[in-house]
């Protein structure tokens, strides 16, 4: 095969296409625009490793098999044994262990099938109240960053509730070293693989004499194409990373069942990303629709009070943000993940993302869309390819 596969982005679905399209023996060119690659996958360098986002990976699909496969997520970071894990959930503006009663029992309903025409709230509240629905609702936030998740689709809500705070023992997985060390990872294998990476390269117009995967987000693909079509839903939150001193009274997993806000500990299950001797906090607020970010990240430091007591005079880094569209898609009613932008743009262009039809959520939607892309690519390219894509 002589035939060129460009990839347009560096994220984690442009090192999957390109990685899946090498292995075939595919020649493949990929394209930059940062000077650094790993898109929405970099996090801060040491000594304090923090993402855009909570960055975990769930072990339940084809697409962590795939990673695994390859080496990309080994070294994994779990909770030390006979480590005080405090868990708690937001409720009535107070902390609690476990979560109200209302929400334990709709989460025990593992076998019930949620509509997909019908929004999350009206389905819910009409089985467990308007209270329950809008604290599942709430506590699903951190997937979906949306200050009124109970509008979307009741399937799309349900099936991420029951995957992340189902009956069932969660499939989550950290790597140490964060994101960043998958991303370094990826990025070696596609360099010992032949991939041409050029980095700090903008492109403005599609590349013509090959097969092009466009592995951006949809704004930047919208642009590329001169496809005013792709537009997605996606989220807006505020985020707030903390580096503190160590202290009995932190909490390490926060939900919030009032607001849909989140706190998670990272140095709780990999003691890498912090110095000696402090913990790395990680929250989100969503911003709430005509909601100002200062606005929304003064409730953030308010929720940051509750859950790490007087972190303002134990701080040794801090950082805030907010990121909006960094959630792949949000399905509205009457729609699911194959109602999405089609992954085959026709003319040999293809479209890789979490934004697009794949199924997953957010990163997940990235590589099992860039594996697709990848192996259509590599059948338009032409048959002399050593071997097919793989999937797992």
């Amino acid at each position: 095969m002589n035939t060129p596969i460009t990839v347009v982005g560096g994220g984690l679905a442009g090192l999957t296409a390109a990685i899946a399209a090498a292995e075939t023996g595919a020649p493949v060119v990929l394209y930059e625009a940062h000077r650094t690659l790993g898109g929405r996958g970099r996090a801060t360098p040491v000594p304090h490793v923090a993402h855009e986002g909570p960055h975990v990976f769930y072990a339940d699909g084809p697409h962590y098999r795939w990673l695994k496969k390859r080496g990309f997520v080994a070294g994994l970071g779990f909770p030390s044994i006979g480590a005080a894990v405090k868990i708690g959930f937001r409720a009535d503006d107070r902390i609690r262990k476990a979560p109200p009663s209302g929400m334990l029992r709709a989460q025990s309903r593992k076998w019930l099938q949620a509509p997909v025409d019908v929004d999350f709230h009206s389905w819910a509240a009409d089985r467990w109240g308007d209270r329950t629905a809008a604290q599942i609702a709430n506590a699903i936030s951190v997937v979906t960053y949306d200050a009124d998740t109970g509008r979307l689709s009741a399937a799309f809500v349900w099936d991420l509730f029951q995957r992340v705070l189902g009956p069932a023992v969660p499939a989550v997985r950290w790597v140490r070293g964060g994101w960043q060390q998958t991303i370094d990872r990826m990025a070696a294998r596609a360099c010992a693989l032949g991939v041409a990476i050029e980095t700090g390269s903008r492109l403005d117009t599609l590349p013509t004499g090959g097969p092009v995967i466009v592995a951006t987000d949809l704004d930047s693909a919208r642009r590329l194409l001169a496809d005013d079509t792709l537009c997605g839903t996606s989220g807006f939150t505020a985020l707030l990373d903390l580096g503190v001193t160590k202290d009995r009274r932190d909490r390490n997993l926060v939900f919030d069942l009032d607001a849909g806000g989140f706190h998670e500990s990272y140095t709780m299950q990999d003691h890498t990303i912090a110095p000696t001797g402090e913990s790395l906090f990680q929250l989100q607020m969503p911003v709430r629709d005509n909601e100002s970010r200062d606005d929304a990240h003064r409730r953030l430091a308010a929720f940051a009070d509750a859950v790490v007591p007087e972190w303002r005079s134990r701080t040794t880094f801090h950082r805030t943000a907010t990121a909006k569209g960094r959630t792949g898609a949000l399905d509205l009613p009457g729609t699911t993940w194959r109602d999405r932008h089609a992954i085959d743009r026709g003319d040999g262009v293809y479209l890789a993302g979490d934004m697009v039809a794949a199924p997953g959520m957010r990163g997940e939607i990235s590589i099992n869309s860039a594996l697709t892309a990848a192996a259509a690519a590599v059948a338009a390219a032409g048959t002399g390819a050593r071997r097919r894509v793989g999937t797992v």
